[in-house]
């Protein structure tokens, strides 16, 4: 499960893969992935390792949702 954020718009990308996420994030500063190729430039922000797949999907479904994303503010990603 990793979170990237564009350093073109701030958005951030949410996934959870069986990869090694360095390569993955590579994959899509060179555009090889769709969901990503229109905010390319991302920069890996947070990840954490899940004893399933199944556990990292759940986890990235929650933070797609309001209360997952407050999570995300407060406890995830500390703020300036």
């Amino acid at each position: 499960m990793y979170i990237l954020q564009s350093n073109i718009n701030g958005r951030n990308y949410y996934g959870s893969t069986g990869q090694d996420s360095e390569k993955r994030l590579r994959e899509y500063n060179t555009g090889k992935s769709q969901h990503t190729k229109k905010s390319l430039l991302w920069t890996l922000i947070w990840y954490a390792a899940f004893a399933t797949k199944t556990g990292a999907e759940h986890f990235e479904q929650y933070l797609k949702f309001s209360s997952g994303r407050a999570f995300y503010c407060k406890k995830l990603i500390l703020k300036k």
